[in-house]
């Protein structure tokens, strides 16, 4: 009998695909690859230390946290070459993707050879907007389960160039690939997304930086945690959970205040909207997005371009 693994992007769409009656293994990818320093050979143990030290200095999350949610499950589940066919339950964001080409690496890397699937959500007909996997109804889900798509060696072979590239310092190779077409539908969104990640190279943040910043000068904003809320709905492709978008509004202090119970900007902040101002030298230097530093590159957005930092 033909054994199956469907592989899941978090713990919510296991709590409802349940309606589904799948068959096979089930493994919820605990990861958030889109942060911190990774490595070529998903599994290793080089990979699983800098993930779990990362996430630890960053995230508050223990040795022992990591290793029961993501890397006891993933030996539990043994040779994946031992399957048939595995199912990629990823969906639309940035987030998903680059947990999505982790996992691809990892299966290929450890000598599967069989059919591989993916199950993607994002728009749905008649809607405005973007839509999760643990957002669908089970008539939904079961849709786009019946709408998978199965990989082609092409695919394959781009999700392994992608991963490697963003384990690599430099990610302006990544750029080309923007514009190359795959049957990951929204690949060329997620990395565009990706690289407006880095500082703009006139105010010395990034685009979603500076997005946080115009809410707080356009709406009635009367805590940080309302900004979230905000953030998380207007956030695009990226697909941050509240945890992220959370400290990364943390990050941004330097920049706005409150008076009389709203949020405000301050003369700084004013100012580099109005790009009169770089700040890139005040921002945490530490950020990492897989083999890159994020303040070591500034994104020139007129010629499209990662620029060094000297």
């Amino acid at each position: 009998m033909a054994k199956t693994l469907h592989i899941l992007n978090g713990d919510s769409l296991a709590e409802g695909i349940g309606s589904l009656q799948l068959k096979g293994t089930i493994l919820v990818w605990r990861e958030m690859l889109c942060a911190g320093p990774t490595s070529v050979e998903v599994g290793g143990e080089q990979f699983f230390r800098k993930r779990s030290e990362y996430l630890g200095e960053q995230y508050q999350i223990s040795h022992d946290s990591y290793h029961n949610a993501f890397v006891t499950p993933m030996h539990e589940l043994g040779a994946i070459r031992s399957f048939d066919t595995v199912h990629l339950w990823f969906e639309y964001d940035l987030f998903c993707h680059l947990n999505l080409l982790g996992a691809l690496a990892w299966i290929y890397q450890h000598g599967f050879e069989g059919d591989i699937y993916h199950v993607c959500s994002g728009r749905i007909k008649g809607e405005n907007r973007l839509f999760g996997l643990s957002e669908l109804s089970p008539e939904q889900l079961e849709h786009h389960y019946s709408q998978k798509k199965l990989l082609t060696a092409t695919d394959l072979e781009l999700a392994q160039e992608l991963w490697a590239l963003y384990c690599e310092q430099d990610h302006n190779a990544l750029i080309p690939r923007i514009v190359q077409t795959s049957s990951f539908d929204y690949l060329s969104n997620c990395l565009k997304s990706h690289i407006e990640r880095f500082p703009d190279s006139r105010t010395g943040l990034n685009l979603l930086e500076s997005h946080i910043l115009k809410l707080i000068q356009s709406h009635t904003v009367k805590s940080e945690h309302q900004l979230c809320g905000y953030v998380l709905d207007r956030q695009g492709f990226y697909g941050y959970g509240d945890t992220q978008i959370s400290k990364m509004i943390t990050s941004l202090r330097p920049f706005f205040g409150k008076r009389q119970g709203v949020l405000h900007l301050n003369k700084k902040g004013e100012k580099v909207l109005q790009e009169k101002l770089n700040v890139i030298d005040i921002m945490e230097n530490s950020v990492m997005f897989g083999g890159s530093k994020k303040y070591q590159w500034c994104y020139d957005a007129e010629a499209n371009t990662l620029i060094p930092r000297t």
